[in-house]
């Protein structure tokens, strides 16, 4: 019962990786929000029986459990998700934002409206959930947000939308933690890796040229990629064992598990009176050297 006491909401918990975080909080103790909309992976449609299920499950297990249906893209969704908890439970520690939807394109082929989609439930859906939380735990001076990211934001063909979505929740919660800090509210990222119905949708096609251009490195080849294992990382982080671990990301996929290193210079060069274009055309090639080109992301 290492979450006793607890009270933790999940958005995306109805179904794949926030499924199993939701059954294992409330099984370590949580009293659990599960919040999810319902929709099939693009974002069409809306249903209630996602969050009712895994409400069921919990609570079949002996545990505490309460959903909740309201999108994680508005301002007014993000503060009825954690104000349900505030209602229920009387209180909020742990928030999980899972929620997320794919609308793979190229970028040449991209709409806006598929743009927006996804922009709009991970990283807008982010701070609509993250914001209101934090305003609960600046004033009780505790508890621990955990934002999902992926390996695609570094860059993945196809995902421009998706993969700008999660750097920038890498950014979000990078910032989170420091502003968060004095107060004693911990926030972390994750990359996972596991088989659920959103990565079922992805062509294999697609599968083997990410695997070419080395997308899912963080991924142990011959481990069974289950929703489980992410699900036992984000309980540990969400438990008082992690009260230090904040501002970090943390890769999760199959047996292997990662401190992700935050971006840094790879290699700097000063030039004394500053720089000018000559300068640049001068000592670039000796610095840094011309063919720059990133193998891996640029699939070449």
């Amino acid at each position: 019962m290492r979450l006793e006491g607890k009270v933790a909401v999940v958005t995306g918990g109805g179904n794949g990786i926030g499924r199993e975080i939701s059954k294992l909080m409330g099984a370590e103790g949580a009293k659990v929000v599960v919040n999810d909309l319902g929709t099939a992976v693009d974002g069409a449609g809306e249903s209630t029986s996602a969050a009712d299920q895994t409400v069921q499950m919990i609570k079949g297990a002996g545990g505490e459990a309460t959903p909740n249906y309201d999108t994680v893209a508005t301002p007014e969704g993000g503060q009825n998700i954690i104000q349900t908890a505030v209602d229920t439970y009387g209180k909020i520690d742990i928030l999980v934002h899972v929620a997320g939807i794919l609308r793979d394109r190229m970028i040449f082929n991209m709409s806006i409206e598929e743009w927006d989609a996804v922009i709009n439930v991970h990283l807008r859906g982010a701070y609509c959930v993250n914001r209101p939380a934090c305003v609960l735990m600046r004033q009780q001076k505790s508890g621990c947000i955990i934002n999902f990211s992926s390996i695609s934001g570094a860059g993945n063909s196809g995902q421009a939308n998706y993969a700008a979505a999660k750097a920038g929740i890498l950014g979000l919660t990078r910032t989170v933690a420091r502003d968060m800090a004095k107060y004693g509210v911990r926030a972390n990222a994750i990359w996972p890796g596991a088989d659920t119905r959103m990565t079922a949708t992805v062509p294999e096609a697609a599968r083997q040229i990410r695997a070419e251009r080395g997308i899912g490195q963080v991924v142990a080849p011959t481990a069974e990629r289950r929703p489980e294992n992410v699900a036992a990382v984000v309980a540990y982080l969400a438990s008082d064992a992690a009260e230090h671990i904040t501002g970090w990301t943390v890769g999760i996929s199959g047996d292997r598990l990662s401190l992700i290193e935050d971006p840094r210079p790879v290699k700097t060069v000063f030039c004394p009176g500053g720089w000018t274009l000559d300068k640049v055309v001068e000592l670039w090639p000796g610095s840094f050297g011309l063919d720059l080109r990133h193998l891996q992301r640029a699939g070449q």
